[in-house]
């Protein structure tokens, strides 16, 4: 009975985990509630995606900022926007497949650069 139990509480847990990080993914506001709900408890599988989900939008604001200059800071940001919009998509897949894969290009950066968040 208390095996079957705690198997209960670890699927819960994970589940919670999981909701949290695909939130995290769902735009700024989703961002800060994930932040807000995870740091009660900590889960691992959550932070993991709370900060890639944090570095995409960075990496959208730098874009943003860069589009700021004309015609060549247009191409980037344009190119740049298709680069990022394939980056969340594999971030959110990940976290709705359960997987702790970091997002391409630039996903190993954003655990090192927020690995005290």
């Amino acid at each position: 009975m208390e095996q079957t139990e705690n198997k209960i509480e670890v699927t819960s847990v994970e589940t919670e985990g999981k909701n949290i990080a695909i939130i995290a993914y769902l735009t700024i506001i989703g961002l800060i509630i994930a932040f807000v709900k995870n740091n009660d408890n900590k889960n691992e599988f959550a932070r993991f995606h709370i900060k890639q989900s944090l570095g995409l939008g960075l990496t959208g604001l730098a874009l943003g900022i860069i589009g700021m200059i004309p015609i060549l800071g247009w191409i980037v940001y344009i190119v740049g926007i298709f680069i990022l919009l394939y980056m969340w998509i594999v971030g959110l897949m990940n976290a709705i497949n359960g997987k702790q894969n970091t997002v391409p290009f630039l996903g190993d950066k954003y655990v090192e650069w927020f690995k005290n968040l």
